[in-house]
């Protein structure tokens, strides 16, 4: 059901005049992507002409690449208290698949699936809260108070059930969660993760558990969210033992992940990572209902600031479309080949003049902004655009026509 959601079209979809990013295989320098009405690709080339008479969208040379996936983010709306909708941070901002960090546990996994998983234009996967109950009442009730607020039967009964929606066990480890049961649940979710062969991924935070702690525990293919969060007792400038841990869990194949959100990334150390060559494996928002117009936006201006701290064009790309993918075992539109499902993103690299915050407030000044301009999924094209929060920031790029 879940991998069958591209409504076919009346007519076939002709992307013209792409500039081709982060797919494998070689590619001419511009490329048009002919999109059955079914949405699967027919041809991909330099110039294609069809007498199928397609709907013709011209991108002017924008970049094309697989669609951007958003690896952390909370659209459980209505069953959390600060869970957003799929469409706010969906295919109207370049996002083709949305990945929820844990807004669900077991006990309510069944209406996030029938209530927002199925009706998504999006795709929508999920991490499973290893507290039962999710993110209900987010940081007003913690999921995992005791051990009476985890049921492993009842989850991974759930996840069995659901293997088609669920990638993996979250675990958010930190003192303002978990109080003093330390690495108990991150120990339990790596369990559970083991037994179900999925990744578990752990939100790490204030101490206890340390930060430290937690990687000793980590896997090839788990994930570490919050990787570049500047919280006492767990940032990388604190502590260049911790930083060796870190560079050490990357190089066994642990998914460092930045995971915004609005308490939980700092430019200080995300430069100074990037600029001893510690780069993040992939870059995703911690979008939610207190983050949104806050510190994050959305997934477009938080790959501008990576790009701006130092990473690559095409390391910010592969952070947010072939990595994310890989991480929750579900590859995308990664070739360009006949008969791949087309799930795209088209977007512009501008000038211009945006000021941002990080997660602690530091202000910074952006000057090469993303700017998705169409979310493709199959012969559908969404037009797109960054966010434009209510409050914060400030902006003047001449591109976009928004200043405040």
């Amino acid at each position: 059901m879940l991998d069958n959601r591209f409504a076919p079209q009346e007519r076939p979809l002709l992307i013209r005049n792409a500039t081709p990013i982060g797919f494998v295989g070689a590619l001419p320098p511009r490329v048009d992507v002919l999109v059955s009405r079914e949405g699967a690709i027919l041809e991909a080339g330099p110039r294609i002409e069809t007498g199928e008479d397609p709907r013709v969208l011209d991108v002017a040379g924008a970049y094309l690449c697989a669609g951007w996936t958003d690896l952390h983010a909370h659209v459980y709306w209505g069953g959390t208290d600060i869970s957003i909708e799929p469409a706010q941070c969906g295919a109207e901002r370049g996002v083709t698949t949305i990945v929820d960090a844990g807004s669900a546990g077991e006990a309510n996994f069944a209406g996030m699936r029938r209530f927002v998983i199925e009706p998504a234009r999006e795709n929508v996967y999920a991490f499973l809260n290893l507290g039962s109950i999710g993110l209900v009442a987010c940081n007003r009730v913690s999921e995992l108070m005791d051990m009476r607020s985890i049921d492993i039967d009842r989850t991974l009964d759930v996840v069995r059930r659901n293997a088609d929606a669920i990638v993996g066990i979250k675990v958010r480890a930190s003192a303002v969660i978990t109080g003093g049961w330390d690495l108990v649940p991150v120990k339990l979710g790596k369990k559970l993760s083991r037994i179900l062969k999925l990744p578990v991924m752990v939100h790490v935070g204030e101490p206890p558990p340390l930060y430290d702690e937690i990687l000793g525990l980590l896997e090839e293919g788990d994930i570490v969210t919050h990787c570049f969060n500047g919280k006492q007792g767990g940032s990388l400038l604190e502590d260049e033992e911790l930083y060796r841990l870190v560079e050490d869990a990357a190089a066994r194949g642990i998914v460092l992940d930045v995971g915004h959100g609005g308490a939980s990334f700092s430019f200080d150390v995300g430069a100074a990572a990037l600029a001893r060559g510690l780069k993040p494996t992939t870059i995703s928002t911690d979008l939610h209902n207190r983050s949104m117009d806050g510190a994050v936006w959305d997934l477009a201006t938080t790959m501008s600031k990576l790009h701006a701290l130092g990473m690559r064009l095409e390391d910010v790309v592969e952070a947010v479309t072939r990595a994310p993918r890989r991480a929750i075992r579900r590859p995308g539109c990664e070739r360009l080949a006949p008969g791949e499902k087309a799930e795209l993103t088209v977007f512009d690299v501008v000038d211009g003049d945006l000021e941002v915050v990080d997660s602690h407030g530091a202000r910074s000044r952006l000057s090469r902004i993303f700017e998705p301009r169409y979310a493709v999924l199959g012969a559908e094209a969404i037009s797109a655009r960054r966010h434009r929060p209510e409050s914060g920031g400030r902006h003047s790029c001449p591109h976009c026509g928004w200043l405040s």
